[in-house]
């Protein structure tokens, strides 16, 4: 199974929004299924076969999320983050911002699916490939 030390240094090639399809693939390769990153802190739980999981350290001093969601502002954000023009802390900082909880990858749909405070599915979105 994988290690955090292997997931650690694929997300260390990771320097915007830009690099997250093959952030994907590299994680795909690892034996990583699905994974769900919480925007409060930075730490992601990361799930393999057989019920295998591991969990990341907080990445940063706790967010406060916004109790109601803005999916306009989210989707602007998400857009200048994937295009380049951000980089991850101030993704996060602005997902918080528009109400964003966590985000969750499921390798075997390749989507990854944005979620509120509430549990609500704010975005889902294809990974390319």
């Amino acid at each position: 199974m994988f290690t955090d030390e292997q997931i650690k240094e694929a997300h260390i090639k990771v320097k915007s929004g830009a690099d997250f399809p093959t952030y994907i693939q590299d994680l795909k390769k690892l034996g990583v299924t699905y994974y769900e990153t919480f925007v409060a802190d930075g730490h992601t739980d990361y799930y393999g076969a057989n019920d295998y999981k591991t969990t990341s350290p907080a990445k940063y001093e706790a967010l406060a999320i916004a109790e109601t969601s803005d999916e306009e502002q989210f989707k602007a954000d998400l857009k200048a983050h994937q295009g380049g023009k951000t980089d991850y802390p101030t993704f996060c900082n602005d997902a918080a911002k528009s109400g964003v909880k966590k985000w969750a990858v499921c390798m075997d749909e390749m989507t990854c699916t944005y979620f509120d405070k509430s549990g609500s599915k704010i975005l889902v979105e294809e990974i390319p490939q």
